[in-house]
């Protein structure tokens, strides 16, 4: 291993996606950093094209507001479809979920803790910040949607560098309309999902919950590239 690749990959390993922030704002250069490094991503075609709207302070407590109001109303507004299939996925799925509600001492047939513990999402677990990430409706999507992911990734290893945390929410996405309503975000704009990101809170039992990985055997062919997966 040389020298550059220990850091990152501690950045990597390390990320984790807390349920449990302080109050506390960032500072404003270290949002400014984190953008300039999202902004490095790499893109199709050079095409560029997110769309990223940063909301925090009175903001950001005025739209947590309304989401909350949207789900209570049942005002539900998804730009895309979210679908884990019958397989491997869906029971990938299911098992966070038991292991999530499982942590917090939720019981399966609790449905009223389950559903508090969801509309956590849509007070951002309580971070002072929230960046919705929106793409432009280009061809079928699928392009413009990984260079997305890549900017989000470098977003939340860059949090990680400089001592902070995010949390990918695909729920924020669920009332996409009420999101560009309170932004003025224009209709031809789609809202993937958003980051609620912050100092994450030590102290919160939460944030102890682990996440599990397959092993790479299960997601990795190799082709003439002998020793990779040897002793695994």
């Amino acid at each position: 291993m040389t020298g550059t690749e220990a850091p990152f990959t501690d950045i990597a390993r390390s990320r984790r996606s807390p349920r449990k922030f302080l109050p506390a704002p960032l500072p404003p250069a270290d949002i400014r950093g984190v953008l300039e490094d999202a902004q490095t991503a790499p893109s199709n075609s050079n095409t560029q094209p997110w769309a990223v709207h940063i909301v925090s302070g009175a903001e950001r407590d005025a739209l947590a507001k309304e989401l909350l109001q949207a789900d209570d109303e049942g005002r539900t507004s998804s730009d895309f479809t979210t679908d884990y299939g019958q397989g491997i996925y869906l029971e990938r799925s299911k098992s966070l979920a038991a292991g999530y509600y499982g942590s917090r001492g939720i019981e399966r047939s609790d449905r009223e803790g389950r559903r508090a513990a969801v509309r956590e999402n849509l007070g951002f677990f309580g971070a002072p910040h929230v960046a919705f990430l929106f793409m432009p409706a280009l061809g079928d999507g699928v392009r413009t949607a990984g260079d997305i992911g890549m900017y989000a990734q470098n977003f939340l290893l860059s949090l990680t560098s400089r001592g902070f945390a995010g949390i990918p929410q695909t729920m924020l996405g669920i009332y996409a309309d009420t999101v560009r309503a309170f932004l003025d975000v224009p209709e031809d704009l789609k809202l993937l999902f958003g980051i609620s990101f912050g100092t994450a809170d030590p102290a919160a039992p939460v944030n102890a919950f682990g996440r599990t990985r397959i092993p790479l055997q299960q997601s990795v062919v190799l082709h003439g590239t002998p020793g990779v997966l040897d002793g695994q």
